[in-house]
């Protein structure tokens, strides 16, 4: 996880990325679906864009179709991991979250129809196979409720799981409590 948020990081802090060592195609992606699920749960204005940039790098950058799946998980985890801390947290610094979001580097990029991606440093990202970029990600004005809902629904499943209770009461009472 502290690997994840420090590749998140240096996609929110351009002075950082160029320190870090390039991150592996499922950490770069995966770290991408973290800063996603931030925006998503602080509703960051810039959201849609970036969601759209992040699964057209996520697509044009896989080598193949398998590693394109592993990118899809990798990105969906960290988006929920993302999420899910943030709601634990009370939503907490989304502000200052969402200033750093709708300033990334990322909106610099330029996506062209056949997934090909003009990085804000001049790097070109071409897919192994050209694809409609329009049809990467649709717009949901529901995802966050969608995301909140999900989430609330695995949450009461594991309250309620008999072994989750078990496995609690037993950690309860090692602790002393």
């Amino acid at each position: 996880m502290n690997k994840t948020l420090f590749y998140a990081l240096s996609l929110l802090l351009p002075t950082f990325g160029a320190i870090a060592a390039e991150p592996t195609y499922l950490e770069e992606v995966k770290s991408l679906g973290f800063v996603s699920g931030q925006g998503l749960a602080c509703q960051a204005s810039k959201y849609d864009t970036f969601e759209l940039l992040a699964r057209a790098i996520l697509v044009s950058k896989a080598q193949s179709d398998d590693m394109q799946e592993q990118g899809m998980r990798a990105f969906n985890e960290g988006k929920a991991e993302a999420f899910i801390s943030k709601i634990r947290d009370n939503m907490s610094d989304c502000a200052q979250i969402n200033r750093s979001f709708d300033n990334q580097q990322i909106f610099k990029a330029v996506l062209y129809g056949d997934g090909t991606i003009k990085m804000p440093d001049g790097k070109l990202i071409k897919p192994r196979h050209a694809y409609d970029a329009t049809l990467v990600y649709k717009k949901d004005p529901n995802a966050r409720d969608n995301m909140i809902e999900l989430y609330q629904t695995q949450h009461n499943k594991i309250l309620n799981d008999p072994n989750y209770k078990k496995a609690l009461r037993e950690r309860q009472a090692r602790d002393g409590f």
